[in-house]
């Protein structure tokens, strides 16, 4: 069983069936219950700001780690149960995809989670190890490819070749940022309070990391509180102003991406420059962002397939080819 325990959505993939879970990285938990899960996924999302005061629904993970053990704990078992048909864990090797910027500890926090969760055997791998095999790069080679993939917590970019890592920087900003720069923006733009599923929608429906020169600026209607009045108040925005706020998370991204660069020994820059830059992750679907990035770096600049699942399907591929492809493993965790 594979696992792309991400902060925003969690996917599991299972040898011989392909990715079987796809749901968001949220629980909802009774306070006064606190080892039991009300529910988990799409279910505890849809309770975010709804709930009466007895029930809390969490987002476990913060910037790609563990920032609640005991209900990240929770968030596997039921899901590793739903993946199962509600009966106990019969997979022997679980492989779970992680930052490559996390420490010790928090690796050690992952693999203690998933074997109280009911694992007999963890491995981990690299996120951006396994975003590159789930996006088809031939890692296996003596070749440089990079990949940048952003996600919900964090932008993981790396260069390997060989099956290993030779250069990879791990940065905390990526999808949450743009998400909260949106909000903080209405704020102080506008005095309008509004939620972070709000702010999410106008990013997917407006929001661009580049100007395209083919199209009319998008424009949308937005509802929230004002701060003034504490009334409900609907304003217009444009797709330019949402950008534009997005500028400072985007930047980040992109000098994680130079730092890079400027680190790979010539050999594998000249393969890059050939090959191009793999963006993955949820935030490859930002409109504009590859040609964000072939402008600041001067390198063409791929998306993936489909870069919402590239991560677990690296993991399925390490699964199906386990002997070929252990040595980008970290591990084994056992409960033994």
């Amino acid at each position: 069983m594979g696992i792309d325990l991400g902060t925003a959505n969690t996917l599991v993939y299972v040898s011989g069936k392909g990715i079987v879970l796809q749901e968001p990285s949220v629980v909802a938990i009774d306070q006064n219950k606190y080892d039991q899960a009300l529910a988990v996924g799409e279910e505890a999302k849809k309770m975010l700001g709804r709930t009466p005061k007895n029930v809390i629904a969490v987002r476990p993970l913060h910037d790609g780690v563990i920032a609640d053990v005991e209900t990240v704990q929770l968030m596997l078992r039921r899901f590793i149960e739903i993946v199962n048909g509600g009966k106990s864990l019969i997979t022997p090797r679980i492989i779970i995809g992680i930052p490559s910027g996390v420490t010790k500890l928090e690796r050690r926090a992952v693999s203690d989670a998933a074997i109280e969760a009911g694992a007999r055997e963890v491995y981990l791998i690299d996120e951006p190890m396994a975003a590159a095999i789930g996006a088809g790069l031939p890692v296996a080679e003596a070749t440089g490819n990079m990949i940048v993939d952003i996600g919900g917590g964090t932008t993981e970019v790396a260069v390997l070749s060989f099956k290993g890592t030779v250069i990879s920087e791990s940065v905390r900003v990526a999808g949450d940022e743009l998400t909260e720069s949106i909000i903080i923006y209405l704020r102080k733009a506008y005095n309008l309070v509004i939620g972070e599923w709000t702010a999410e929608d106008i990013k997917i429906r407006i929001g661009s990391a580049y100007p395209t020169q083919d199209q009319d600026d998008p424009m949308m209607e937005v509802r929230g509180i004002h701060l003034l009045s504490g009334l409900p108040r609907t304003v217009t925005l444009r797709g330019e102003e949402i950008r534009d706020c997005m500028l400072e998370p985007l930047g980040v991204i992109i000098e994680a991406v130079k730092r890079t660069l400027e680190r790979t020994p010539p050999e594998l820059a000249s393969d890059i420059i050939d090959r191009g830059i793999m963006i993955a992750g949820g935030g490859a679907l930002l409109r504009g962002i590859d040609t964000l990035i072939s402008h600041e770096t001067g390198i063409i600049t791929h998306i993936a397939a489909d870069p919402l699942c590239c991560v677990v399907l690296g993991i399925g591929r390490v699964l199906e080819n386990f002997e070929q492809l252990e040595r980008a493993l970290i591990g084994p965790y056992s409960n033994i």
